[in-house]
């Protein structure tokens, strides 16, 4: 549980990061950016699969690049139902979107990394 709540508390530290890389991303303070990082991990658990289903034919032929569009849907779904946490408007900020959401899935991964449990070596 403590691991659990270590790996929200930084992936929120992330994303108000990520609102400092990208001007476009808004984050309106940490408490927020921890709200939305748990709201981000829900939907990446429950959407996407669904997602990825769905446009596993355009993955496919885009050979895997399609995975981006992806994780921009997620994130700015998450954006839209968050206040507080906003991404600029849509068509313009499509690129930032992408970049935003790659930066946090490499984030979430390293930090998943870094708090994952040791196995014992016998």
């Amino acid at each position: 549980m403590l691991r659990w709540v270590v790996r929200l508390l930084l992936n929120g530290a992330a994303l108000l990061a990520i609102s400092y890389l990208f001007e476009e991303v808004k984050v309106s303070g940490f408490g927020v950016a921890v709200l939305a990082a748990f709201i981000l991990g829900v939907v990446n658990t429950v959407i996407r699969p669904i997602l990825v289903m769905l446009t596993m034919p355009l993955n496919v032929l885009t050979l895997g690049l399609f995975w981006f569009v992806t994780n921009a849907v997620t994130f700015a779904l998450t954006a839209y139902l968050i206040d507080g946490f906003e991404i600029g408007p849509w068509p313009d900020s499509l690129l930032t979107t992408v970049l935003a959401a790659a930066t946090m899935s490499l984030l979430a991964a390293i930090i998943h990394r870094l708090t994952r449990k040791k196995k014992a070596v016998s």
